[in-house]
């Protein structure tokens, strides 16, 4: 055995380490990140000390949870000279590098984004200038910018700015979500004024002491539900919750219906929506300024709302209101009486659903009462051509929406009237009036005979027709230059030989459970008028005077921009949008 040489222990502790490294290459072969810094290696030259080099140790920031991400922190914008020093290599790398600790000597005053010159500052260190980065985040859902916050200070900062500076805010709640999660997300946003909740879960007063407390500049809110969601808000907490809110000026909510009864007040409140109502004891609105309100009744049996005592009410302390709508199977002709015996002077808008106890009686009484509608809607009545045409009579001059679904009493011939004496008339709702009652019955080999109507309207300002389920009219003639919009739903009767359509503005078609023969010709109608369209083209003569050739302006528009930039004129081409058939 031969004697080995004697190895110092200096030599002896640097080859171990020597080992060492190399086995660390070895195993972490395949990074291409530096392992100081965490940018790609290609090209590199890490500013950074060696990590066997002591230096002041940096505490990391773990990030844990999504409201951790989120919380309140100081800002990451810093100006560009400085060079922040760089968290350790043991938190895991996105895919663009960011820091996560800046000198806090160089941040600026984060109350406000208005506070940071975006233009100048960037966020550190991958050079992403933060009017950049905003915009991106902007853009994202509530959901997305909480991931968002999670990549690195720099971007929890702006997501955090982008918290406080928000004013609107729409979000879906999942049901399997507790109320700390909107708690949370409200906290965030002190400055919030507009906020919708679309929750998927049963949610009672507690969701409204979150709003009360994170949200005291709340002007909008509004509460949709979703699914199996049940709202056990009861009337004394939603009355409460509208008193103290004294900046609220709008508030719709779905579900309502555990009210049993309830007293708002508020001088700030001018729109209220209010649906699934049902047994209401009490309905009582102290508020001066409303003007528009919305009361959607369920259509369950039993229902023991007394309408006209709510109609009172409403005279009585809202008399400014300009838009009504009611929806309730106990709509009758006494609450129309109760309506027009409070005389509301402003009312523009008058919808009254559902009642089909609603006769010409009460068209006549509503026409002399209120002279100056914009909007009425009676769908769901049992109203005939004989009350259409009183409508005609009094409000030629000021309807412009006339929406009359569900009128099994009402004809062809009562709406080719309607069309012909509203002039003003830029929507109509028609569905389900001209229909035949056999239809939906298979076994009836026939239609029944006096059903199979034809209708011809013809409208300049005509801009959206809805003849849904009007499955008794077999011929149909427009020639409204404005239309945009065709609702032809379950019109199966309608044959494809007795369609004329002469709409070259139109837009978008509803053609579902037509025939498909129907829908070819519809396209086909709808291209021939803009092939019409272009033969109308004007005429200009060649620059040497020769002959004239047809010359679309339509097509080719020669525009000058505004901006000094680009003085000279430049052509740009105009695409006429294609007409949309949903079959």
């Amino acid at each position: 055995m031969q004697p080995q040489p004697h190895i110092p222990p200096a030599t002896a502790n640097a080859a171990i380490s020597a080992a060492l490294k190399s086995q660390r290459a070895r195993k972490n072969r395949g990074s291409y990140s530096c392992g100081r810094c965490g940018q790609p290696k290609k090209g590199h030259v890490c500013h950074l000390p060696p990590l066997d080099v002591p230096s002041t140790p940096i505490a990391p920031e773990p990030v844990t949870s999504i409201a951790a991400a989120a919380s309140s922190t100081r800002s990451t914008v810093v100006p560009l000279s400085s060079a922040p020093l760089r968290q350790s290599f043991t938190n895991l790398r996105r895919a663009l590098s960011f820091d996560d600790d800046v000198d806090a000597r160089d941040e600026p005053d984060p109350t406000d984004l208005t506070d940071v010159n975006l233009d100048t500052e960037i966020v550190q260190p991958g050079r992403f200038h933060a009017v950049a980065l905003w915009e991106v985040l902007k853009r994202l859902p509530p959901s997305g910018l909480l991931m968002a916050a999670r990549v690195c200070k720099g971007w929890r900062e702006t997501a955090r700015k982008m918290w406080k500076a928000a004013e609107e805010l729409r979000i879906r709640v999942p049901k399997r979500a507790q109320i700390g999660y909107v708690g949370s997300l409200l906290q965030k946003c002190p400055g919030l004024v507009t906020l919708t909740l679309k929750l998927e879960s049963d949610f009672d007063a507690t969701t409204l002491a979150c709003i009360a407390f994170s949200c005291p500049n709340l002007e909008v809110l509004e509460i949709l539900t979703c699914g199996a969601a049940v709202n056990r808000i009861s009337g004394d907490e939603l009355g409460r919750f509208v008193s103290n809110k004294r900046g609220l000026t709008s508030l719709k909510m779905e579900g309502c219906s555990n009210l049993g009864g309830f007293s708002l007040t508020s001088t700030s409140l001018s729109t209220l929506w209010l649906s699934d109502l049902h047994s209401l004891s009490k309905m009582i609105f102290n508020c001066p300024n409303l003007i528009e309100i919305s009361l959607e009744f369920s259509q369950q049996e039993g229902d023991s709302t007394d309408l006209v005592t709510m109609v009172d009410g409403l005279g009585r302390t809202c008399t400014i209101l300009q838009n009504i709508h009611i929806a309730s199977l106990k709509l009758s002709h006494t609450v129309v009486l109760a309506l027009t015996a409070v005389n509301f002077r402003c009312l523009r808008m008058l919808s009254l659903v559902l009642g089909i106890d609603i006769t010409d009686a009460s068209v006549d009484v509503i026409s002399s009462s209120y002279t100056n509608l914009e909007l009425l809607d009676l769908s769901g009545s049992s109203i005939t051509d004989t009350g259409l045409g009183m409508i005609c009579d009094v409000l030629p001059d000021t309807l412009s929406k006339l929406l009359v679904a569900l009128c099994p009493n009402i004809t062809s011939s009562g709406i080719q009237f309607a069309t012909a004496q509203l002039p003003l008339l830029e929507l109509m709702d028609c569905g389900m009036t001209v229909s035949d009652p056999n239809s939906d019955n298979p076994s009836t080999p026939q239609k029944t005979p006096g059903y199979n109507q034809k209708m011809f309207i013809k409208h300049k300002r005509m801009k959206k027709l809805s003849l849904w389920g009007c499955s008794s009219l077999d011929a149909l003639f427009l020639n409204c230059p404005e239309l945009k919009d065709l609702n032809l739903n379950s019109c199966n009767n309608l044959q494809p030989e007795s369609l004329v359509i002469q709409c070259p503005k139109l837009k978008i078609v509803h053609a579902l459970g037509c025939q498909k023969l129907l829908t070819v010709a519809i396209r086909k109608q709808v291209s021939e008028n803009f092939a019409a369209g272009e033969n109308h083209m004007t005429r200009k003569r060649l620059a040497d005077g020769s002959k004239r050739i047809q010359a679309p302006p339509s097509l080719y528009q020669e525009t000058r921009e505004d901006d000094e930039n680009y003085p000279a004129k430049k052509r740009r081409k105009i695409e006429r949008e294609v007409c949309t058939i949903i079959d």
